[in-house]
């Protein structure tokens, strides 16, 4: 292993573990009720009492952090799961029967491709989001605009990776066991899922990896514009709308959300370049 590649699964590491604590945290642990307000309380610094602050309505800052991390990571993991379910049996099936099957496959997927992603969540999220109740996940409740926004974003985020599948499977199934496995009469279900797919690992589990963080980026986006998930529901998007108006007056507003986005993406992306490294064996060197 060289330097470069032992540095990045050093960094992966440490990604990885920042992130499961940070996930624990999160789910397990809130020092106030993230909705409950007080108003003489508003405005509060960071103190002993408010480590990160309190909002304009008295809310703690910390609290709101961390109910927000649920959202952002919920929508990130499902949408990018979805993403990479699509991608990965789209890929497959153009990579391994060609012909016409590949065609109509892949004038789907840039059909999809040029959907503008932004665009199309903001106009689900403002016209469907009110519709769909309520919904309740790991004794957490979430808005509505959460289920919608997971589902946009995992419905559009699957042709790049649909693409990278079809050239692995274009490649492997050339190789000499995937041409003994048919000469012994294995079912193109299992030469698919069983002697192909395996092989095709490193890069899925990349770019689902690497789908979560941008997964969480949009998500953020589309709240920050007011579009995204609706308040109560907090999301580290909706509290630096929220910021907007305290920018000079109440720095901790928009300070603690926005480094906290820009952590957890990054750390997503340190602990994709190190799986990369780690599952793809044209990456290391003897």
């Amino acid at each position: 292993m060289t330097a470069n590649q032992f540095s990045t699964h050093g960094l992966g590491g440490v990604a990885v573990a920042i992130l499961i604590i940070f996930l624990a945290v999160s789910f397990f642990y809130t020092p106030y009720d993230p909705n409950e307000m007080n108003i003489s309380q508003r405005l509060q610094p960071p103190s002993a009492q408010h480590w990160f602050g309190s909002d304009e309505f008295g809310r703690d800052l910390f609290s709101r952090i961390m109910a927000g991390a649920r959202v952002s990571l919920l929508v990130g993991f499902l949408s990018a799961s979805i993403a990479a379910l699509f991608g990965t049996l789209i890929g497959a099936l153009a990579g391994y029967f060609g012909g016409w099957l590949d065609n109509l496959l892949m004038r789907f997927t840039e059909a999809v491709l040029i959907i503008p992603q932004i665009f199309l969540l903001l106009v689900m999220a403002k016209f469907f989001a009110g519709d769909i109740p309520d919904v309740s996940l790991f004794g957490r409740q979430f808005s509505g605009s959460v289920v919608v926004i997971i589902v946009i974003i995992g419905i559009t985020s699957w042709p790049y990776l649909a693409r990278i599948v079809r050239a692995e499977f274009l490649s492997i199934k050339e190789n000499e066991f995937v041409l003994a496995a048919r000469a012994t009469g294995t079912s193109t279900g299992e030469i698919i899922f069983l002697h192909i797919l395996p092989n095709c690992v490193a890069p899925i589990v990349v770019s689902a990896t690497l789908g979560v963080a941008n997964a969480i980026t949009l998500e953020a986006y589309i709240s920050f514009l007011g579009l995204g998930v609706r308040p109560p529901t907090a999301t580290w998007g909706n509290m630096l709308e929220g910021a907007y108006n305290y920018i000079e007056t109440a720095y901790w507003l928009w300070l603690f959300p926005g480094l906290l986005i820009l952590l957890i993406v990054l750390g997503i992306n340190f602990v994709g370049d190190g799986l990369r490294d780690a599952l793809d064996p044209r990456s290391r060197t003897v």
